[in-house]
């Protein structure tokens, strides 16, 4: 019973998701984007390609991060900025 449990737990562990290389060193995955700055996997970021802008998902294909569209356009803000007035004290006379 004991072998039949231990086996039952080695394989239903799950599996490491590390890329592991020569000499047992871990290797990060990671995607980047067009200034070179480091984005982890799942993050979704606007990426202009190009002239072509769009959100695009750091995802893994076949064991190699890569860069898949999610959304054509990038997300924006359209909210305008507050107009600031002057008091009526201050305005000038």
């Amino acid at each position: 019973m004991t072998r039949i449990l231990m086996l039952f737990f080695a394989l239903s562990s799950p599996v490491a998701a590390d890329v592991v290389g020569p000499g047992g060193k871990v290797q990060d995955c990671y995607c980047t984007d067009t200034s070179g700055t480091r984005i982890e996997l799942g993050e979704t970021i606007c990426l202009q390609v190009d002239g072509r802008m769009f959100m695009a998902q750091c995802q893994m294909s076949l064991n190699v991060p890569m860069w898949r569209e999610v959304q054509e356009g990038c997300l924006s803000s359209q909210a305008k900025p507050p107009q600031m007035s002057l008091a009526p004290w201050a305005k000038a006379g």
